[in-house]
This record gives C-alpha cells, sequence and structure tokens, in this order.
C-alpha cells in the first residue's frame, strides 16, 4: 500500500478552480457546530490554495439526508465557521442542486483566493448511489466548474460516490489534476506506514463491540502486528471460543469457529494474541448508558450465567498497557468497555493513558477510539487520530479506498 499520490503541493494552482472535497459532516445542534474538528482538520489545504491564488470551491455532505434536502442538514453553519476561521467571506450557494445555475454563477464571480461553498452533496440524492448507476451525470457536474480537484475527505475515502471518486475521470478528461489535500496525505502516511511498514515491535489493540465489524482488520492484523490485543464486547466471543462461561456477556455465536481459527492462526505465525484475563461485570447494561452501575470484578473464565461482562478488569489493564509499552508503534481502535459510563470508562482510559506516556507512535482510528481520546482529555498525547472511522477500519483490513486510489500517481 505504498501510496505515491500527488498533492496539494504539487498544483500549480494560480487562478485555477480548484474544487475541494472536504469531510464538513459536523455535529450539530439546533443549528450550531457542537465540534468543529473536521472545520479545522481542513484549514491547511484550503489556506495553502488561497495562499497560491487559487478559486477554492468547496464541497462536503452533512448527515445521512433520509428526507431529502433540509434547512436542518444545511451546511449553511459551516460556511459562517469556515469565514470566522479563514478571516474572510465564504460565498455559501444554498441552492438545493448543489450544482445548479447558481454555483456556476457564484464561480464565474470569482477571483484569485475566493472560496466558494457549495450545498451539501447528499441533497442531490445521486450522491451515493453506484457510480454505473447514476453519480456520473452530478460527478461531470461537479467537475465543469473546476480545474483540478483535491481529496481531503478522509471521513468518506472508502465509499466511491460521486464527489469522492466518480469526479476524477471527469477532471482527468478535461486535462485536469486529481491531488489529495494535507490532510488525506497525513492519514494515508500515517496509517499506510503503521500496516506496511512499522517500525517494531507492532502492537494492535482492537476493541468495540462486534467481532463481525472486524473480521478482515483481525485477520489482516495479525499477519503484521507482533502484538494483538482484543478487548471490549468484542472478546466475549474470543472467550467463549476457548470455552469458557461468559453469562450475559455480548457474543456472536456464528463467529465462534471463526474466532478459533484465529487464535491458531496466531500460534501458527507465532504472534501473540492477548484476550481479557478478568472482567468488569455487572447484572445488566446501564440504562440510561451514564447511569450508576454496580460493578464488580472476575476473572474472565469465572463470569457467572447471570452477569455481564462490560470493560476490563484491573489485571488485563495492567496486561494490555505493559504491552503497549514496549511497543515502538501502535494502533488502536475501538473501545475496551462501555466507555460513555465514568464506571465502565476504567479499561478505556487505562490504554488511553499507556499510549499517552509512551515513546512509541500511537495511532488511533477514528470512530469511538478517537472519540474516548478527546473525551477523556488524552487526544494531544498522541502522534495521529485519525479523522475516519470506517475508512480507517477499511485501511487496516488493507483495503484499497476509492477516494484515496483515485487521485494521480506522482
Amino acid at each position: 500500500m505504498a501510496l505515491n499520490k500527488k498533492s496539494v503541493d504539487d498544483l500549480n494552482a494560480k487562478g485555477k478552480r480548484v474544487l475541494v472535497r472536504c469531510d464538513f459532516n459536523v455535529p450539530l445542534k439546533e443549528g450550531k457546530i457542537t465540534d468543529d474538528t473536521r472545520i479545522k482538520a481542513a484549514l491547511p489545504t484550503i489556506n495553502k490554495l488561497i495562499g497560491d491564488g487559487a478559486k477554492v470551491i468547496l464541497c462536503s455532505h452533512l448527515g445521512k439526508v433520509k428526507e431529502g434536502p433540509n434547512e436542518k442538514e444545511s451546511l449553511a453553519p459551516v460556511a459562517k465557521a469556515l469565514s470566522e476561521k479563514l478571516g474572510k467571506e465564504v460565498v455559501f450557494v444554498g441552492d438545493y442542486n448543489v450544482t445548479g445555475q447558481a454555483a456556476t454563477d457564484a464561480v464565474a464571480n470569482m477571483k484569485d483566493g475566493d472560496v466558494v461553498l457549495l450545498q451539501n452533496t447528499r441533497f442531490r440524492g445521486k450522491e451515493e448511489t453506484k457510480p454505473q448507476e447514476a453519480g456520473e451525470a452530478f460527478a461531470k457536474e461537479l467537475a465543469d466548474l473546476a480545474d483540478d480537484y483535491v481529496c481531503d475527505a478522509f471521513g468518506s475515502a472508502h465509499r466511491a460516490h460521486a464527489s469522492v471518486a466518480v469526479v476524477t475521470k471527469y477532471i482527468t478528461q478535461k486535462g485536469g489534476t486529481n491531488a489529495v489535500g494535507y490532510l488525506m496525505q497525513k492519514e494515508i502516511d500515517f496509517l499506510g506506514n503503521a500496516v506496511e511498514n512499522p517500525v517494531r515491535p507492532f502492537v494492535a489493540i482492537l476493541g468495540g463491540a462486534k467481532v463481525a465489524d472486524k473480521l478482515n482488520v483481525i485477520d489482516n492484523l495479525l499477519e503484521k502486528a507482533d502484538t494483538l490485543i482484543i478487548g471490549g464486547g468484542m472478546a466475549f466471543t474470543f472467550l467463549k471460543a476457548k470455552g469458557y462461561e461468559i453469562g450475559k456477556s455480548l457474543v456472536d455465536n456464528e463467529k465462534i469457529d471463526y474466532c478459533k481459527e484465529m487464535m491458531a492462526k496466531a500460534d501458527k505465525l507465532g504472534k501473540k494474541l492477548l484476550l481479557p484475563v478478568d472482567t468488569g461485570i455487572a447484572k445488566s447494561f446501564p440504562d440510561p448508558i451514564d447511569g450508576p452501575v454496580d460493578v464488580t470484578y472476575v476473572d474472565s473464565d469465572k463470569i457467572p450465567a447471570d452477569m455481564e461482562g462490560l470493560d476490563i478488569g484491573p489485571k488485563t489493564q495492567e496486561l494490555f498497557a505493559n504491552a503497549a509499552k514496549e511497543a515502538k508503534t501502535v494502533v488502536w481502535n475501538g473501545p475496551m468497555g462501555v466507555f460513555e459510563n465514568p464506571t465502565l470508562a476504567k479499561g478505556t482510559i487505562a490504554v488511553a493513558k499507556a499510549l499517552a506516556e509512551t515513546d512509541a507512535t500511537t495511532i488511533i482510528g477514528g470512530g469511538d477510539s478517537a472519540a474516548a481520546c478527546n473525551q477523556l482529555g488524552f487526544a494531544d498525547k498522541m502522534s495521529h487520530i485519525s479523522t475516519g472511522g470506517g475508512a480507517s477500519l477499511e485501511f487496516l483490513e488493507g483495503k484499497e479506498l476509492p477516494g484515496v486510489y483515485a487521485a494521480d500517481d506522482k
């Protein structure tokens, strides 16, 4: 997965119209942005293009847009936030058609260094369709607005959407360049190198609820990592595969044979596969999720039939932390327990703390583990926190991401 793609530094952007696909899929509450991390992450690429004298046309999706175009999922609040952060007006094209006459006119009126933001790409309804079916016309209209294209939306890079991957075809047809932005480049460098060319020992830590979500990741990382640590809800399927009583804990009975195969594979390859040796148990899942819960700790092979495992125990916290501290490269994806609950966050905190204190390159693979690091205050101690949950998982699986693959090679 050595990815030698053209970057925003390879563009001769002065006077050119450059379409930039960003990830402005920010959380909104009553029209206000509650977390602007993704907007901040896009600024280096946007500022570079402004500085080079490009006409910068930004596009992004926001939300799932299940009920068709609506003001609640409009990118208007993003335009406002961007104007403040860039210190210049970002012209917002609120047209639900995204690439209609209003967009054409706004782009025609641009001067070098100007910034235009198009409306939510998913308002077109064709954004997510398979390219061969319907996304083509929309992709071509996006390309018609620009001379060059920059993909800086790693969070969407695993989807072959019109504005992520299909647009590159039409930019190429008109002789333009398709590049990746600084954020994409950073993701490629950290995640790509961690998996393909890690400084060893390389430790991978996987958590989260379901084994099924991470089948290919477990398989791929067993071959690449020296030690694979499994915590969170997915650990109980492995524990059951070892013949342990797991009580009412989360289990995927269809994946028990798969877990047995993976443990056998680890033995065969001479890799360490670490599972919880003790577990925080309770009578039931907390309701509400952050409500009070009565937790006791037992060895992982002694979970009572009427109890359920909800976090890793203190012995496991020490076991996992020690493995992480011996590493030179660590990739972590998925929490160790129900981290949204203060009583059940101890395992996740212990792992985050161990990573914060190590000299290793520490890469957090987006999603819940990124949220946990941010919420628990460890984010600034990590080498890299990925902005894409699904995309980083597919990267760790060794898959080609359409949004990365579509950029021009150097």
